[in-house]
């Protein structure tokens, strides 16, 4: 994944605050990587709604 990219989160691996789990299914446009706790590397992802979040790798995939 790249900056600039659009991802859509496709899975959550166990956060479950609304606010997240509203973002399954959702397309945005990776805007950062950030360290996670020693587990790997975070995408931050920002949404038409102007929010953004972090979510691991493995949870989006990129959109064409």
């Amino acid at each position: 994944m790249e900056i600039g990219q659009k991802v859509k989160v496709c899975r959550l691996r166990d956060r479950v605050s609304g606010d997240i789990i509203g973002k399954l299914g959702k397309v945005g446009t990776v805007k950062n990587f950030k360290m996670t706790d020693g587990s790997g590397v975070g995408v931050v992802v920002e949404f038409d709604d102007s929010t953004n979040t972090w979510f691991f790798e493995d949870e989006l995939q990129v959109v064409n």
